[in-house]
């Protein structure tokens, strides 16, 4: 949300964090998961112009699916619109293309730079891989910590555009985050942004999802978690 940003970034406009939390949200609800242009304007009271226009974008970058709505009735179909999320039904091509682009860049780096080695596993790397891409289109110089599993972002770039927004801010991207690691497909999952000392600070705590299942049933087993009484 910042001025000078990319012009393609997810969340480089304020209008297009309106427009991703509002997808977000119907992809959570409990009725149809998409929007339409009208249902968008009405809640945001942006033109159907700038509607249109953020929403290409945003489809061009992968992270919003279009789909043709299927009528019963005479009429022109509308178009429908919802997040790209990588769950069955809601991935684009777009994102899946771009995740493995991003992991034979990723495998070219390490090949060049073997010190740069994890011991994650081969699809926890490739995530890292899209992930990282992502961020940097979304204007942010990720620092990556591959043991603690956490993603440093600080300074946000995006946090002095509009401070009374930043936890809408901090939830679209998270979405976006988990999109694109579930485009990617591994083990990893983004579980939150870590609570924040000073206004541009910004950590992202993953979790391995096969670490959480291990951990699970060691429990279910034993009635008591790994390393405590």
């Amino acid at each position: 949300m910042r001025n000078g940003g990319p012009v393609c970034g997810p969340i480089s406009t304020y209008s297009r964090v309106q427009l991703l939390h509002l997808l977000f949200e119907a992809g959570r609800g409990q009725n149809r998961a998409e929007l339409t242009i009208g249902e968008l304007c009405e809640a945001t009271g942006l033109h159907a112009n700038t509607v249109r226009e953020h929403l290409q974008r945003l489809i061009e970058g992968g992270y919003v699916i279009p789909t043709i709505e299927h009528r019963t009735v005479r009429g022109r179909p509308r178009t429908l619109y919802r997040a790209a999320t990588g769950a069955p039904g809601a991935s684009s091509p777009v994102a899946r293309d771009k995740a493995k682009a991003a992991a034979r860049r990723g495998d070219l780096m390490r090949r060049m730079l073997p010190a740069a080695a994890s011991d994650l596993s081969r699809e926890a790397i490739y995530q890292l891989d899209a992930l990282v891409e992502h961020l940097e289109e979304s204007g942010f110089e990720p620092v990556v910590d591959d043991v603690r599993l956490t993603v440093d972002l600080s300074p946000c770039p995006h946090a002095a555009g509009r401070p009374e927004a930043r936890p809408m801010l901090c939830q679209v991207h998270l979405g976006l985050m988990q999109g694109v690691l579930n485009e990617a497909g591994g083990p990893l999952v983004a579980d939150c942004v870590r609570a924040a000392e000073g206004p541009t600070d910004c950590t992202v705590q993953l979790i391995d999802r096969v670490q959480i299942t291990d951990r699970a049933q060691l429990i279910d087993t034993t009635g008591v978690a790994h390393g405590m009484a």
